[in-house]
């Protein structure tokens, strides 16, 4: 029942009050980010969503564009601005998915939408994970996010996509702000992605 009658609409109701008590967070990181990025404060990407149906997740944008003499990009590690380190430290690039969830692409919590170039390489049971929406924050993001392997994560996605309930999305709810307060579970600098998964790891 929770399943598919309540979390939609918990889910609408939770993102409306969360963007009004974190508007002022929003409001100046948009501002200073307008300003540094020259305009272009969002960053967007295609990604994999529920049944594999594309759409545009919307992160706050922490690179620049900067390029080497061949006008191609530099690594993540050399565009990350100062204030975009900060902006990651403090999970605020997260904050516009919220607009995704209004939208009906994202759920607050589910497993963590990636690339469509990992969905060829999933084994059969780790591509479950699409049977739902992805969330802002899920099962593997509060059990060890960027510190666990590929190959735990996805072992976690598919528990909480066997295993949805209230009890459940609300531990994860909790959890992630704990996380995020006492910055546990994440690699020991955010500017130093997870390694991409190649169908092993």
């Amino acid at each position: 029942m929770y399943r598919l009658y309540l979390k939609r609409p918990i889910d609408l109701l939770t993102a409306i009050i969360v963007l009004i008590l974190t508007s002022p967070f929003f409001s100046l990181t948009l501002f200073i980010l307008f300003i540094q990025n020259n305009g272009n404060p969002f960053f967007f990407q295609e990604r994999p969503g529920k049944n594999q149906q594309p759409f545009q997740i919307i992160k706050f944008k922490t690179m620049n564009d900067r390029c080497d003499t061949n006008g191609i990009l530099l690594p993540d590690i050399e565009r990350l601005t100062f204030f975009g380190k900060w902006v990651r430290k403090l999970s605020l690039d997260e904050l516009p998915q919220l607009i995704n969830v209004l939208k009906g692409d994202m759920s607050l919590i589910g497993p963590r939408p990636l690339l469509f170039k990992y969905i060829p390489l999933y084994s059969p049971v780790q591509n479950r994970r699409h049977e739902v929406r992805p969330g802002i924050t899920g099962w593997a993001q509060v059990n060890g996010r960027n510190s666990i392997s590929w190959t735990r994560r996805f072992e976690l996605d598919v528990y909480y996509v066997d295993n949805i309930s209230f009890a459940l999305d609300f531990k994860i709810f909790w959890l992630t702000i704990l996380k995020i307060i006492k910055r546990e579970g994440i690699n020991q600098s955010d500017a130093r992605p997870m390694q991409p998964f190649n169908g092993s790891n």
